[in-house]
């Protein structure tokens, strides 16, 4: 006997480019904080967290946009071909 399969819900639309905007944002005022703060020396590696975080979200909000470009497009061309 196999077992019943479950219905698979639709992925949740996000708007993937404000979210990677805000962890920018978000990383951006963290590095402003730990700059007005005195750290340690042993501590100053927490600043390059943020700067490459910021670094990471702001290539994140150029990237997104061509990934989904792309994936629309392998949709399209895969809905088009013939199957064999």
């Amino acid at each position: 006997m196999s077992p019943e399969r479950r219905h698979v819900p639709e992925p949740i639309k996000t708007n993937d480019v404000l979210t990677a905007a805000a962890g920018a944002a978000a990383f951006a005022v963290a590095f402003i904080v730990l700059l007005l703060v005195p750290l340690p020396a042993r501590d100053h590696w927490w600043r390059w967290v943020c700067v490459t975080g910021f670094a990471m979200g702001v290539f994140g909000c150029w990237y997104i946009p061509r990934l989904q470009r792309a994936r629309e497009a392998a949709a399209q061309r895969h809905a088009h071909t013939p199957e064999t």
